[in-house]
């Protein structure tokens, strides 16, 4: 009788706090189900939008110049041929070439497609090593952060290749701390050389990677190996390998470039490899200018920045991005990805270690990529971008850390107030997101084009007003023309007929010239029958190159033998007429 009172009271004090807690971990696990639902309907909706942006006609300046224009022109040919007056054209072409398919088949939206597929392989990466470190929450939530930056959403909707060189950079770098985690591997260090040398293939940016992760090989071996023994032979050793796979997959560029440019990487570094005469169409005034200015140099003279200003450029970008504007780098960021990385090293006391040293190894990655291209190439977004997957993964764990600490706080005033100020925080940082997508979505305006409300010649018309003079070559040039494009940007993808670019040869025909019939027979020699120009730009440009005698013979020049046959939104196009006595 007494057992049965005791066994009553216990059950009776027990059932509760059981109740309790059973209620209690019933409303997390409904929580976290909605949150996750939220998080999937985010990343359907935001993939959905882009996807809506990126099915309009491609009128974006490098896809133009170089990402779609050089595979045109390789097709028209027949076959991979050597454009010199196109420097751009000795880049790596990795996904150049799967453009080139999509062109084939009469589609230049399909390659936008290509691209925006990148960053969905770069997002499941994302969530992919998250939901193995953290959980599948915030691989979620990283994988949606990662596609909203602006930067990315940028991309995604244009035919540029840094999406693919994202992608290959981090699947590199990933599969490089996998081949540490499962034993070092060969298997992995191999996958990750190859993603590296693809990398290289995509952009020159990937030479970065390759220094990095090369150099990162032997001391990641050393680093972690247990035994000891022979460490560091062997350290070479896969040093080597990495190398070797990584460079077989890029070799093909290099042999290419070696055979027509005596420079495996032209025109990076030519004055290393060589100093031949470059190509009179390419403008030897300004190429002196890149290869001569500094970055601060050139930001000091360009900009007018103080030396304070250049100082903090490594926090500016990610606060004063702008699209379009070199000075403000091109490109937009968030400073979620400065601020948040920072508390993925604070209060992970309990991770285990190869987590901690991971996390270290991202972070050291991101700040020696930014510093190389910094110090290597111009400051824009793009060419910095491989750090912003290791960015977005190292603010995932600066975002659980933070609300775990905020969640041990004893005072519930004080926890409750610390996580909605946290959660505030990272609201605003999605929304800064949001809001850029939306100025994109009216930017882009993809509807009015899907709807029919603009034909495609309207809609490209609308962002390329050198279009209409296009179409006019397109429709009523003879086959055989070859225009000489004139502070166009060089933009020659719509061009159905030859063109060539730069400002170079025509000032130097110029300077050169001691009366109009000789800029003629100049231009004649190159076989050279229509201008193309932007009549204000050309005019200031003309203005304050020349002489006043070298304008005059260009007065000369353009009166008696020119004609125009088509002018529309200050764009110019003139027939060269006459014969030399």
């Amino acid at each position: 009788m007494s057992f049965s009172i005791v066994t009553f009271q216990t059950f009776h004090s027990f059932f509760p706090v059981r109740l309790r807690f059973l209620v209690k971990m019933k409303t997390s696990i409904n929580r976290a189900r909605l949150f996750t639902g939220l998080l999937v309907v985010s990343i359907a909706a935001l993939v959905i939008s882009i996807t809506l942006m990126a099915s309009v006609p491609p009128v974006s300046r490098d896809a133009l110049v170089h990402h779609l224009a050089v595979p045109k022109l390789y097709l028209k040919n027949g076959g991979i041929y050597e454009i010199p007056e196109m420097f751009f054209s000795y880049y790596p072409m990795n996904l150049q070439l799967l453009y080139m398919g999509a062109l084939y088949f009469g589609s230049d939206i399909v390659p936008k497609f290509i691209h925006f597929g990148f960053a969905l392989l770069t997002a499941w990466l994302i969530f992919r090593y998250l939901r193995q470190r953290i959980n599948r929450f915030y691989g979620l939530l990283g994988a949606l952060f990662f596609l909203s930056v602006p930067l990315i959403v940028k991309l995604s909707i244009t035919v540029y290749v840094d999406l693919g060189l994202i992608f290959f950079s981090t699947a590199s770098l990933l599969l490089l701390l996998e081949w540490v985690e499962k034993g070092l591997r060969i298997r992995f260090l191999a996958l990750s050389a190859i993603m590296c040398g693809l990398a290289m293939g995509t952009k020159y940016n990937g030479l970065v990677t390759f220094l990095l992760l090369t150099l990162s090989v032997p001391f990641l071996y050393s680093r972690y190996r247990r035994d000891r023994g022979a460490v560091s032979l062997k350290a070479i050793k896969y040093c080597t390998v990495y190398s070797l796979i990584a460079l077989l997959l890029f070799s093909p560029w290099m042999i290419r470039n070696y055979h027509w440019k005596r420079n495996p990487i032209y025109p990076l570094y030519d004055k290393w490899f060589n100093r031949p005469p470059h190509t009179e169409v390419l403008d030897k005034d300004m190429e002196d200018e890149e290869e001569a200015r500094g970055i601060f140099t050139y930001r000091g003279v360009i900009y007018g920045e103080k030396w304070w200003e250049m100082a903090l450029l490594p926090l500016r970008i990610f606060f004063q991005g702008r699209d379009g504007d070199p000075r403000r780098f091109d490109g937009k960021l968030n400073p979620f990805l400065l601020f948040f990385p920072v508390l993925a090293f604070f209060g992970a006391r309990d991770e285990a270690p190869a987590v901690r040293r991971e996390k270290a190894f991202l972070l050291a990655f991101s700040c020696l990529f930014f510093f190389l291209a910094f110090f290597s190439f111009d400051l824009r977004m793009r060419y910095i971008s491989p750090i912003i997957p290791p960015l977005v993964i190292l603010s995932m764990f600066g975002t659980r850390n933070l609300f775990r600490a905020l969640g041990r706080m004893e005072n519930p005033m004080r926890r409750n107030t610390g996580i909605m100020i946290a959660g505030a925080a990272l609201v605003v940082s999605f929304l800064l997101n949001a809001l850029y997508i939306a100025d994109e979505f009216k930017h882009v305006s993809p509807l009015k084009y899907l709807r029919g409300e603009l034909n495609r010649d309207e809609y490209i018309a609308k962002y390329r007003p050198e279009y209409p003079a296009v179409q006019y070559i397109n429709a009523h040039l003879p086959e055989d023309a070859l225009v000489y494009f004139l502070f166009l940007g060089n933009r020659g993808y719509y061009s159905d007929r030859r063109y060539l670019l730069g400002e170079g040869f025509f000032a130097k025909a110029v300077r050169e010239a001691k009366d109009p019939e000789a800029i003629l027979m100049r231009l004649q020699e190159r076989g050279i029958t229509h201008l193309l120009l932007c009549d204000p730009i050309f005019q200031k440009w003309a203005l304050g190159k020349f002489t006043s005698q070298e304008r005059e013979t260009l007065n000369g020049f353009l009166v008696r033998f020119t004609r125009v046959l088509f002018a529309a939104k200050g764009f110019v196009l003139l027939s060269i007429q006459g014969e030399l006595g």
